[in-house]
């Protein structure tokens, strides 16, 4: 063979390699480029990589100051066993003492056990082992003088991750109206967590964060870091004491009725601010729980509260006077093939305007209307709109129920549309519309819209604060709420409601009973709501309030009687507390309680006094050591007082024995101005517990 041919073979093997190397090479690019692309792109983009570091959530106050919602941090301990600086003869000579310390603080497994595991994760190498989840910030100070933690993170190997929790101090008080933010692909934001939920975040920050190979990520660098920023704080209007009675009156009236749910909400008349809101409906385990905010989002058939807007257009029409005749006759009236009828067994024959509106009568008022609307029904129904009852409220809170108000071209109008409407049937309201109403009559026609928070707040400064808003400045003349008023008056001091008529301060308000319509068989005896709005004192109102009871039992179910007391009772509250509204010389809760007074406290002694003293009482909450109190006709109720190792608790209305014991149990130095009962404390309860710090208790009676 010639040396050429030689040379030519040798150089076209050396070429048929390269070009299969090179075919090789190119196969393994597409093959990773095409089939393998998702992981490598993963494995690069996310072997190293900034992570978010979640800010504080900002706090939701009440009015008052004390904690509604905060987000308590949790802390996961981890350690890195590979860090450079932590060498194997300082853990060698730190783990025992390390795993007893663990065990003694946690309690939790054998210090034994603590040690096998750091000895495996040590001898394994990990980069992130998982010492301890949900640890408290008190259990993170006293870790962080630990052998081996003490030492830090580079000559120590530890690792503290901060994770946050959002609680409710006070359960479920106002629970639903505070609300709750959920994330994800079915996240929803409810009530003011979030309606307000952008200035309660905060602003995220950074962290350069690496992949391990058991799929967890370990920061790489503190310096890498930019710090979070803390989401502002959010102060309502909330009255957490008001509440407190509220939510408590309301349940009282629901397990005695059996009622399916229902709402309460107390507002200031003149800005609109909600010092009460009170939902509780009954679960699948038959108990009463806030599962739906009914007072926003329930929009039904209001009944005869409704008879406020039928009355105020007669007379803001110029159409009928308070005294004024109408004859109601035996106590029912036909419209086409609808018959309606008053309550009671006897027809009321010839009375005023007035009178059928005190008395409720749906005879007296639908002939008024029917006579003076029939041949221009969107003259009745215009006024309505002119007085903003076809309008939402516009709440910053989500899922406000649409009022529905028909006009005359609408096809679901009919022949007993007019009357029916009149007396508060074919509309729609939910419980706060049919308030916001009723408010501006106390206003002297103004109306305001429905305010739940008063400020936002960055670390005590105030950011931003919200006055009320004006949705409509008179909502008729000054000469109809003249003569309106008086009849909202008469219903309690006359009428339908004068069960809570009471010779302290003067009520005005209206009753209302309506049947409940079922989706496929129309409206059924024995599914009632009650309700009852209006507001106090009538002469100079302060507040005003609804209350609506869904669904009471068949054999009660009259708006007096079953909403009614629910509304004497917050009042009767309000009118105690404010000194202001008291006349001089008055002795109020002597002679309106038939149940005796008696301080709050630990629940065992309570029982065994009443005992004693052969004193009814009821318990709503059998599992709490210490109860709060409150005296109605019946018994003395005793409600579950939430004690936590968090926060300071509420002991208004106990001794001092009673309070100075609970108080120092929880770390707390007391001082005490005075004698006799708790009437007030610094600071307040709901603000955060630290052990040491110094409470001010002041007293029923003060000396010197």
């Amino acid at each position: 063979m010639s040396l050429k041919r030689n040379i030519l073979i040798r150089v076209s093997v050396v070429y048929l390699a390269m070009v299969v190397f090179a075919i090789a090479i190119l196969g393994k690019m597409f093959y990773v480029q095409l089939i393998e692309k998702d992981k490598w792109k993963e494995a690069g983009e996310n072997s190293i990589s900034y992570k978010t570091i979640e800010p504080n959530r900002g706090n939701i106050y009440s009015a008052e100051g004390r904690l509604l919602a905060v987000s308590v941090p949790y802390y996961e301990i981890r350690m890195d066993m590979r860090s450079e600086a932590f060498t194997r003869e300082v853990f060698d000579r730190n783990v025992d003492s390390l795993a007893i310390r663990l065990s003694r603080l946690f309690n939790d497994r054998h210090w034994t056990v603590y040690k096998r595991n750091l000895v495996k994760a040590r001898e394994k190498g990990d980069r992130y082992y998982l010492v301890k989840r949900h640890v408290s910030y008190s259990q993170l100070q006293e870790l962080r003088d630990f052998p081996i933690f003490r030492l830090g993170r580079y000559k120590g190997g530890t690792i503290f991750v901060q994770q946050n929790q959002r609680i409710l101090p006070h359960r479920e008080l106002a629970a639903r109206t505070i609300g709750y933010v959920m994330q994800g692909d079915y996240g929803s934001v409810v009530g003011i967590e979030g309606a307000y939920d952008e200035d309660l975040s905060g602003i995220q920050g950074y962290r350069l964060m690496q992949k391990i190979p058991d799929g967890n990520w370990m920061p790489v660098s503190d310096r890498n870091e930019v710090e979070p920023c803390d989401g502002f704080d959010v102060v309502t209007t909330i009255d957490i004491d008001l509440q407190d009675v509220a939510e408590n009156a309301l349940l009282t009236q629901l397990m005695k009725h059996e009622a399916d749910h229902g709402s309460v909400v107390v507002m200031e008349v003149k800005t609109g601010k909600v010092r009460a809101i009170a939902n509780l409906g009954m679960n699948e385990e038959g108990v009463y729980t806030e599962n739906f905010n009914y007072a926003i989002g329930e929009s039904t058939e209001p009944g005869s509260t409704f008879k406020l807007a039928s009355a105020l257009s007669l007379l803001e029409d110029g159409l009928v006077e308070p005294d004024d005749k109408v004859d109601v006759g035996d106590g029912y009236i036909v419209y086409g093939n609808h018959r309606l009828e008053d309550s009671g067994d006897e027809g009321l024959g010839v009375i005023t305007f007035q009178e059928a509106f005190e008395k409720s009568s749906n005879v007296g008022i639908s002939k008024l209307i029917v006579e003076n609307y029939e041949k221009r029904p969107s003259d009745f129904v215009d006024r309505l709109y002119r007085l903003g009852l076809n309008q939402k409220l516009g709440l910053e809170i989500k899922g406000e129920g649409a009022p529905d108000i028909k006009y005359t071209d609408s096809p679901l109008w009919s022949k007993i549309s007019l009357p029916m409407m009149s007396i508060g049937y074919e509309v729609r309201q939910t419980p706060l519309q049919v308030l916001t109403f009723y408010n501006a009559i106390a206003n002297n026609g103004e109306m305001v819209k429905p305010l739940f928070v008063e400020e936002v707040r960055y670390h005590g400064k105030v950011i931003r604060r919200y006055d009320k808003t004006v949705l409509n400045h008179k909502i008729c003349s000054q000469e109809t709420l003249e003569k309106i008023r008086p009849m909202l008056e008469g219903v309690v001091e006359r009428g339908s409601a004068k069960n809570l008529r009471n010779s302290y301060y003067p009520i005005a308000g209206k009753t209302g009973t309506s049947q409940i319509a079922d989706a496929n068989h129309g409206y059924t005896k024995g599914r009632y709501q009650a309700s009852f709005a209006g507001y106090f004192p009538s002469d100079d109102p302060r507040y005003s309030c609804i209350v609506v009871i869904s669904s009471p039992s068949q054999s009660v179910y009259y708006g007096n009687l079953v909403a009614g007391p629910i509304f004497r009772e917050i009042t009767d509250r309000i009118y105690i507390q404010d000194l202001n509204m008291q006349k001089p010389g008055t002795h109020f809760l002597a002679e309106n309680t038939g149940a005796p007074y008696s301080k709050s406290g630990y629940k065992r002694e309570l029982e065994s006094a009443l005992k004693y003293l052969d004193i009814p009482y009821t318990s709503n909450e059998h599992e709490s050591e210490w109860v709060k109190t409150m005296s109605t006709e019946e018994s003395v109720v005793l409600r579950r007082s939430d004690i936590s190792s968090l926060y300071v608790p509420d002991v208004k209305d106990m001794g001092a024995r009673d309070a100075v014991f609970l108080l120092e149990n929880l770390g707390l130095k007391t001082e005490i101005n005075g004698r006799g009962t708790v009437r007030s404390q610094h600071p307040p309860a709901g603000t955060i517990l630290r052990k040491g710090d110094r409470i001010t208790l002041k007293m029923s009676i003060t000396e010197g």
